[in-house]
């Protein structure tokens, strides 16, 4: 039964671990990669871009992608894409415009969703507006986005949409340039009130293989007391008499015996 115990709790913080490390190696490896194919893409900036000092109401609508437009998205120095509820996080759209005409960029727009039903939004984000930002035939430009989550949404992993909108001859289009999940996390700092219960269950865990080891030691340290090696007289039981009669040791004492006489 002990042992069963020890290796339950073995278990579990092997569980712990295990699947920490690999959350964080798995986004840390999708994040590397997703900056690596997005790097040339993103490169350049059209200054004309401005963003506009107020944000304003923009009519959304369901609108198609162009062919000739590709977008892409990074989160600068945020490769984990950690998201802190309450505070502005920055990501950059990248555009590539391969078409002959000159792009028109309207305006960008989010909403974070749940990650395992994406019908149920969460949450509307901020809408950026832009004051006479294109992009010429054959190049590329990057635009700047910030959001914020609400400061009350509950640590966890959810989806986050992200769409931009733009014109091409007075047509309007629509790419979604990001459709992905983000990590948000307290205010407080990146440590959640999940993670503090797991680091405090671990702990306790240990404590508790400890004081099992101490409590393991002391038992066999006690039995080993209690052995002791008794040396006396040596005697003879008369059964062993019995069984070694006819054989050579009882030959050999009778011999002695007659000998004495």
């Amino acid at each position: 039964m002990t042992k069963i115990r020890v290796s339950f709790i073995l278990a579990l913080i092997l569980l712990l671990s295990s699947s920490f490390f690999i959350q964080v190696a798995r986004s840390q490896s999708d994040s590397d990669s997703d900056s690596d194919s997005n790097a040339d893409l993103v490169a350049e900036t059209v200054a004309e871009g401005a963003v506009s000092d107020e944000t304003q109401e923009f009519g959304v609508g369901n609108f198609s992608p162009s062919p000739d437009v590709e977008t892409v998205c990074v989160f600068p120095k945020n490769s984990a894409k950690l998201v802190v509820a309450g505070q502005e996080t920055e990501l950059l759209i990248g555009m590539k415009n391969e078409g002959e005409q000159n792009v028109k960029v309207l305006a960008v727009y989010s909403s974070v969703h749940l990650p395992f039903d994406h019908k149920m939004l969460v949450q509307n984000l901020t809408t950026q507006t832009f004051n006479n930002a294109s992009v010429p035939s054959s190049v590329q430009a990057t635009f700047p986005y910030m959001f914020a989550v609400s400061k009350f949404l509950q640590p966890g992993t959810f989806d986050l949409v992200g769409t931009i909108v733009y014109e091409i001859g007075e047509v309007p289009y629509q790419n979604t340039f990001y459709n992905g999940t983000i990590e948000v996390t307290e205010a407080g700092g990146l440590v959640s009130v999940e993670t503090v219960f797991l680091v405090s269950l671990g702990f306790a865990l240990l404590v508790l293989l400890g004081l099992w080891v101490r409590g393991q030691l002391q038992n066999l340290s006690k039995k080993t007391k209690r052995v002791k090696v008794e040396v006396g007289t040596k005697t003879v039981d008369a059964s062993m008499d019995e069984w070694l009669q006819g054989t050579a040791y009882t030959q050999s004492q009778s011999f002695k015996l007659k000998k004495k006489k």
